[in-house]
């Protein structure tokens, strides 16, 4: 008798421990399983979006390129940027092509003089990139995939005249800009990639040592045409 209730009290006390084990491995796992599905917000690349190499921080977010997003805790990357971070990059420059989707990184960004990932570029065959810098006015609507024609001013005696009649922006550099006495605001003209071909480049060159370029914003409808004499004609037909 007395060895049927000993085995009886040993049954009881090895299921009162099952129970509390499996009690424990439950709210485990109900606490990995809320820790994995928690969510925190981000600063990614917006859907249908593409952010190319030297286009800056502030274009992105001007331009709709960049959102907030919920990603859960375990996804969020090593120096993945929350909106709060914005404002410490305002400046700073993609150096690589950044993917709709793609959490912005801070090791992705650099200042204007950090080296770029030209080989990512969207370069169309047979073209070549090439760094310009205009006069371009503070808030300019000028964006990576822009169509722009340039003029040549070579003095304010001489006529200005349409050097390239169209060429595309690659990328844009960050736009600084500085308020100065009486409340004036003063930019730096952002780095602009131009797809061109080698002759246009030439022209570019050329024109810049002769006099000051400047552009103008073109889209499908916009109609220019080629100066035939002056300048410009001088410069396209010395080729």
């Amino acid at each position: 008798m007395d060895r049927r209730r000993l085995l009886l009290v040993v049954a009881a006390v090895i299921a009162a421990l099952g129970v509390g084990l499996v009690f424990v491995f439950a709210r485990g796992a109900e606490s990995r399983a809320a820790e994995k599905y928690q969510t925190t917000k981000v600063v990614t690349v917006a859907a249908g979006k593409t952010v190319l190499p030297g286009e800056s921080i502030k274009s992105a977010l001007d331009t709709g390129k960049l959102a907030e997003t919920e990603v859960p805790q375990g996804q969020v990357l090593d120096n993945a940027l929350r909106q709060g971070d914005l404002g410490n990059l305002d400046g700073k420059v993609a150096l690589t092509t950044l993917y709709a989707g793609e959490q912005l990184l801070s090791t992705k960004f650099g200042g204007v003089g950090d080296t770029v990932d030209v080989a990512s570029l969207p370069l169309p065959q047979g073209m070549i990139a090439k760094p310009e810098s205009f006069d371009l006015p503070v808030g300019s609507f000028i964006e990576p995939g822009s169509q722009l024609a340039v003029f040549l001013t070579v003095n304010p005696a001489t006529p200005t005249c349409l050097l390239i009649d169209r060429v595309t922006v690659l990328s844009k550099g960050a736009q600084t800009t500085t308020t100065v006495e009486g409340g004036a605001t003063e930019g730096s003209a952002p780095a602009l990639h131009l797809a061109v071909t080698q002759q246009q480049f030439e022209w570019l060159q050329d024109g810049r040592e002769r006099g000051k370029l400047s552009v103008a914003l073109l889209n499908s409808e916009s109609e220019v045409q080629l100066d035939k004499t002056g300048p410009c004609a001088t410069i396209r037909d010395s080729e």
